[in-house]
């Protein structure tokens, strides 16, 4: 995937992912921040790229470690999560 596509998914991750209540200790205290709750999507690059957060969250399974003290800190762990899968 592009750089453009992966700056586009850590903008969209940030800003769904900022308003949980940090430092959050596993994946459950993160839906109470999405927009759409475990319905909201991330898409990107034209559609190349879509899923919603319950996919998300299948995806990092494993990726993940909690707890996590700042968007940035989990974003990070989400962005290398995806890389890891092939995904980006």
């Amino acid at each position: 995937m592009s750089d453009d596509v992966a700056a586009e998914l850590r903008e969209q991750f940030r800003t769904a992912f900022e308003g949980a209540d940090f430092p959050v200790t596993g994946q459950m205290d993160l839906v109470p921040a999405l927009p759409d709750g475990p319905g909201t999507r991330f898409e990107a690059g034209d559609g190349a790229i879509s899923m919603s957060a319950m996919e998300l969250a299948s995806k990092l399974d494993g990726h993940q470690n909690f707890p996590y003290d700042s968007v940035d800190e989990l974003v990070d762990d989400v962005m290398a999560a995806l890389e890891a899968e092939d995904i980006l």
